[in-house]
This record gives C-alpha cells, structure tokens and sequence, in this order.
C-alpha cells in the first residue's frame, strides 16, 4: 500500500530537468513512468545468494529491487537516480523495503536478508518507530534475519549521529553491513566508524584478481582488517572459475556474483553442483607474483633547515656547534639548492691560521661546494647508487641534496642509501631471483603449506644443472647466465600457469609444485628441450667430442660431461608430510638419485616413505 506522504509528493507533478550533463536516463518521459509506476504494480524483488565457503551453503539473500522487464526503468540504478532527482529518496526506499521484504517472505527460508538503505533514510520513522518490525512480524520474519546493508551515494559528515542512529537499530535485534568497500573514499572510516558485522569488497577488486598482484594484496589487506575487528568479508563480483578460486584459497568466508547466482525472484535455496565442486576442489591457484616497483630516494629524505647563500661563515660555524648530529647544510636560493657545506671541511678551513679572521664574516658561499649531488625525489635509489659510485668521492661523504621538481625538501646520506640497498638486495634473494625474477625460497615455501593445509594432491620437482660449474668455468659467469635463464623459460613455458608453481631456488637449482595431471610426460618434456636448447649454447668443439675439458679441484686436466638437466619428483598426498621441510628433504634426496645417472634424466620416488626416507638421507648427509 502506498503511503500518504508519497501520493502528496506525486501531486505535485513534474521537477524541472537541468539542460546541462543530464545523465541519459534522466528525461520527461523516465520521470512520468517513473510516477506511474509508484502509483501501481510494476516493482519487483529479485534476491542474489551470499555463498559461505566453510559452511557450502547460503548465509543469505541480498533483496533488489527490479523495476518493469525491457523498460529503462528495469535497471536499479535508474530507479534511484530518478528518485533522488524528484525528491522521493525515503518514499521510494520505503516502498522497496515492503516489496523486498514480502518477497523474501514468501520464499520462506531461514537465512538472512541484506536489504540496501541510504544512511539518510536511517532515520525514517517508520523504520526506526516499529512499523518496519511490526511488518516483520506479520511476514513471520525476524529482526535477526535482517542485515541492514549501508550503501555509499551520500556523503557522511555526522558520525557520531550515524553511530548514535545504528545503535539504536542493532538494539532492536539487525545487523549492519557497508557495500563496496574501496569504491567511495569515505567508507575506510566508515568501516572504522560503524564496526559493522559484514563488510563487502567492491567488485573492481575482485574482477581479475587472480592476475593482478596490487588487487590481490589490497583485498588481502581487507580480509586481515577484517579479521582484527570481527567484521566478515564478502566479496562481490566473482564472475569465473579464476576468481571464485582466488577468493576461496584467499581464506575470504562469503561471497556473491553471477558465477555463483544470478539474482532471481525465486532463486535455489541451496548451492548447485558445480558450485560445491568449486568449493570441494582441493586444487590450489596460483597467487598472482608482486613485482617490486623501484623504491625512490624520497625513502631516505632527511629535512634539514637550509642555510641562505648570504650567511657569514661564522654563523655557519656555530650552527653545527649547536647541532652535533648534522654533517652537512645545504644552501639554497629561491628555493633552488646551490651548494653544500661539510662540517669537516668547514672546521679543517677555520683551524689554518688567520683563516678565520679573514672569512668569518664572509658569506658562506666560500667555503660551499658549488656542485653537490642534487637528485630528484622519484629517482629510485639503485640509480643513485650508481650516480654516487660515479662521482667525485667528496660527495659519498656529503650526501646528496633531494629536490622536487627542482625545489629543495631535504638531504640524504650515503650510509643510509647504503643499507636500504642492501636490505633490498636481502629481501629480493629471499623473495625473488634476482636474475630470473621468479619466486625465491619464502613464495616456494609459503605455496607448499598451502597446498598441505587444502588436502591437495601435487607433485614436487626438484630441477638442477649436472656440469653447471665446469660450463660455467669454460664459458664465463655470463654464459652461465643464459644457460640459467634458458632453463627459467623452458620451465615457465612447459608448467600450467594456472595450476602449476615454478620457483627459483638460487644458483642452477629451480622448485616446481605441479598439480597437472599429466606432470610426467610435461617432465620429461622438459629434460628433451633442455638438451636442445643447450646445443645452441655450447661450441661445436665440445658437441663434437662430447664434454668440456677442464681441471679437477685439485688442478689436475681432466674432463667433464656435458651440461644435463636432473628433476627428482615426489609425489605429495594428503597426510603423507606435515610440512614443507620434509617435503624440501624428501625432494632433495629424489633429485640426487635423478643425478646418478647420466645425463638429463628423471628420478620418480613412487614410494609411499617419502619423507622418513628423506630424513635418512639428510642423517647421512
């Protein structure tokens, strides 16, 4: 039935159209069916499920509004966009709430309802005076069912009154949730503000996640909030396999999107097949790989008070008396860096005689370097690194002078740029290979105890090159190189990248983690291409006679085989390892049963005591 204050506002007939950036939906016609559509049938309730990955089930339905099939008042966001410019927000919202709700009603299920409300319409009084409840009394629902779904279209200036307005909702027994998380700006402190029970990430994040390194972190980043303040996340979106998959392994409790269901007026009550097979597959995806971006000197910025070029000597003089930890001033005009002054350089001129007596009341332009290091806030610091390394040696001690867009904000200093490059270098070993860019130990070992802790079946891999040493002495470390990066290629272009995990050890060694079905025939792929590619990298000579010659440890002449490739395989099933350094042992002692024998060659360990085998091995080691 529609309500009293809703026919008077339709009375009062059509609101002017702004001419100007008039969205296309907004016309005379839209608006007059818009009218005719509060006044009669025309708005239905479709409801969307809300899938729980533990639990394969429904948590619950999300209630939209549908207008007329095949009109342009179909679509939602026309329905509201047309509200909102007549003026009919609250109204309109009231009326979608008694249609959701009876439409939910009539589907007759226990799970929850998630219904969309405007903060602004929060405060309607027949949602917060009872009619509402008495509403779900006389549907048979309760206020326990009802998830108060926050939508972000308005801007938010009073929290403490939104807070004070929640309150008293969940005092009456529902729950609240906020929508599109990382769409609005304002909905980080909205989360910070409101501590809702549900909170749903924005379907951009979720579209291509499993390819996109930057939205994988960000939603990663929104699970662990989500776990420190007690919300549950639900990720909107999930269209494909890829992306169910992502969020599944990803450890996100809920989620809603077409691959799941589509919104429907009478939709399943529970998961499909297909869909409890998405969630029964013990398969693990592969994690989109971060590529580091290049950290900027701006890391290392220091503000230091510049000097004026027209500053005597010896006022300079006693401004490092009275700053003991400061090495260096900079002297800057309009804002431009001009020179620096060392302390020590500045002091070793003030202790020769009569030097003080002649320039301390000299500007400090006298004693400045009139060509420091001057770099810029966005070069990354490997770059300064080498411009560093390339300069007059006064400046490794003076530092370098940071500008943007060629005004001082402050210093940097070498021991500094020193350890940050260094600390860098650290992690990227652990990280990432340097050379080949591919995963290092921490991603290897980290995908291993996800792969144990879903029950999946996989196989281990363990690629190393027999003769590396010997080429690489031959040949030259850059040789070595190719040899090196030719296997990473071979290895990424003969794996699936969906379902199979290649790492990087270090050196000439490389981990795979396959989930492929056909791993063995991909293997011993693997072993006939490394063995094509090398004739390529190997003299004629040495093809010719089979080996290289070279000397023993000892420096006696003797000769070596030609590089191969050796793989050590173990198959891992569930509840035969605990962790992944039995399954590091395991592997290890396949891989040097693999190199036994000559040349590129395969190694299997089919046996079942994999790991207390490996332990043996390591024993003995």
């Amino acid at each position: 039935m529609m309500s009293t204050a809703l026919l008077e506002r339709l009375q009062l007939g059509a609101v002017p159209i702004p001419h100007q950036e008039a969205p296309d939906w907004l016309t005379e016609d839209n608006l007059r069916h818009f009218r005719e559509l509060l006044r009669g049938p025309g708005l239905s309730a479709a409801f969307q499920p809300i899938l729980d990955f533990r639990a394969k089930r429904y948590l619950g339905f999300e209630g939209l509004i549908r207008g007329p099939a095949g009109s342009p008042l179909h679509s939602p966001l026309v329905l509201f966009g047309l509200a909102g410019h007549a003026g009919l927000t609250t109204e309109f919202e009231r009326l979608c709430r008694r249609i959701v709700l009876t439409g939910f009603a009539a589907l007759n299920v226990p799970e929850k309802l998630f219904i969309n409300v405007s903060p602004s319409c929060l405060r309607d009084p027949t949602f917060m005076n009872g009619e509402t409840a008495a509403l779900l009394d006389q549907l048979g629902l309760k206020t326990g069912q009802i998830i108060i779904e926050l939508t972000e279209n308005q801007h938010i200036s009073d929290f403490s009154a939104l807070r004070d307005t929640l309150r008293a909702y969940r005092d009456l027994g529902y729950q609240i949730a906020i929508d599109d998380l990382g769409e609005g700006f304002s909905n980080l402190r909205m989360w910070s503000e409101v501590r809702p029970e549900f909170v749903k990430i924005d379907r951009h994040f979720i579209s291509g996640i499993e390819q996109d390194a930057l939205k994988f972190q960000l939603v990663r980043a929104m699970h662990d909030i989500a776990d420190t303040c007690n919300s549950r996340i639900i990720a909107e979106g999930i269209e494909t396999d890829a992306e169910f998959a992502t969020v599944r392994d990803l450890g996100i409790e809920l989620g809603q999107g077409y691959r799941i269901c589509r919104p429907q007026a009478d939709p399943a009550r529970v998961p499909g097949d297909g869909i409890r097979a998405l969630i029964e597959d013990s398969s693990v995806i592969i994690f989109p790989q971060e590529h580091s971006q290049a950290t900027t000197i701006r890391k290392l910025l220091r503000h230091v008070t510049p000097l004026s070029p027209s500053m005597e000597n010896d006022k300079v003089y006693a401004h490092f008396e009275l700053n003991q930890e400061l090495h260096v001033l900079p002297v800057v005009k309009d804002d431009r860096p001009v020179g620096m002054i060392n302390r020590y350089s500045l002091i070793d001129r003030f202790a020769r005689p009569f030097q003080r007596e002649l320039y301390g009341r000299k500007p400090c332009t006298q004693f400045m370097d009139a060509a420091p290091l001057v770099v810029d806030h966005k070069t990354s610091v490997q770059e300064v690194g080498r411009l560093l390394s390339a300069s007059a040696q006064h400046h490794i001690f003076d530092g370098f002078i940071i500008t943007e867009q060629g005004r001082y904000i402050g210093v940097g200093n070498s021991q500094d740029l020193m350890a940050l490059i260094t600390d860098m270098q650290i992690r990227a070993a652990r990280y990432a290979n340097p050379l080949t860019q591919l995963p290092g130990n921490v991603p290897i070992n980290e995908h291993m105890e996800r792969l144990l802790s879903r029950g999946a079946c996989f196989v281990a891999c363990y690629c190393d090159i027999d003769h590396f040493k010997p080429y690489n002495d031959a040949y030259g470390y850059r040789r070595g190189d190719d040899v090196i990066l030719m296997l990473g290629k071979l290895l990424a272009g003969l794996v699936d990248p969906g379902a199979d995990f290649i790492g990087h050890i270090g050196g000439d060694d490389f981990m795979l983690l396959l989930q492929c079905e056909d791993w063995e025939a991909r293997c011993s792929r693997m072993l006939r291409q490394f063995d094509e590619h090398m004739e390529g990298l190997l003299a004629p000579e040495d093809l010719a006679r089979g080996g290289l010659a070279g000397e023993d440890r000892r420096g006696q002449p003797c000769f070596h085989a030609l590089p191969a490739l050796s793989i050590g395989c173990v198959r891992v099933e569930p509840q035969i390892f605990s962790s992944h350094h039995e399954i590091s042992v395991a592997v290890s002692y396949a891989k040097k049963q693999a190199k036994k024998t000559a040349g590129s060659s395969l190694f299997v360990e089919r046996r079942r005591l994999a790991p207390a085998l490996g332990a043996r091995a390591s024993a003995k080691s």
